[in-house]
C-alpha cells in the first residue's frame, strides 16, 4: 500500500491582519498570508535576501483563534498541506491559486517581546516619585 504526504511548516511574519468571513452555513474561515525569507551569500561574496509569500486558510476554531489574537507582523508557525483551488471567471478565463490550509498554529518571538516593548514604554513613561530622587544612584 502506498500512500502520500502532503505536510506544510512555516515560520514567517503576517503580511497583514486576518480577515475572517463566515461560509453559507455559519462555519468560520479566515485567510492571511504569512512571509517567509531566506539568506544566502554567493561564491563572490554577495549577500542575497529572498522572501516568498504564503496564502494561509484557518477553518472553525482555528479561523476564530487566528482573526483574534495575530496581527500584522507578528511571527507565527503554521502547520498544514498544500491546496490548489482552480476557477474560471466570467469572461472564461481559468485561474488557480495554491494555498496552506492550517491545522496548527502557533505564535512565536514577537508577541512577548510586544509585552516587553509596550512595558518599558510605560517604565519610560513614569515619573519618579520623591523617593526616588533621594537616593544618588
Amino acid at each position: 500500500m502506498s500512500r502520500g504526504l502532503n505536510k506544510v511548516m512555516l515560520i514567517g511574519h503576517l503580511g497583514k491582519d486576518p480577515e475572517m468571513r463566515y461560509t453559507p452555513s455559519g462555519r468560520p474561515v479566515t485567510t492571511f498570508t504569512v512571509a517567509t525569507s531566506r539568506s544566502w551569500n554567493t561564491v563572490d561574496g554577495e549577500r542575497h535576501q529572498e522572501t516568498e509569500w504564503f496564502n494561509i486558510v484557518a477553518w472553525g476554531n482555528l479561523a476564530e483563534i487566528c482573526k483574534q489574537y495575530l496581527t500584522k507582523g507578528q511571527q507565527v508557525y503554521i502547520e498544514g498541506r498544500l491546496q490548489t483551488r482552480r476557477w474560471e471567471d466570467k469572461e472564461g478565463n481559468k485561474h488557480s491559486s495554491v494555498e496552506v490550509v492550517a491545522n496548527e498554529m502557533m505564535f512565536l518571538g514577537d508577541r512577548r517581546e510586544a509585552n516587553n516593548n509596550q512595558q518599558a514604554e510605560s517604565e519610560e513613561t513614569e515619573q519618579p516619585s520623591a523617593d526616588e530622587d533621594e537616593f544618588p544612584f
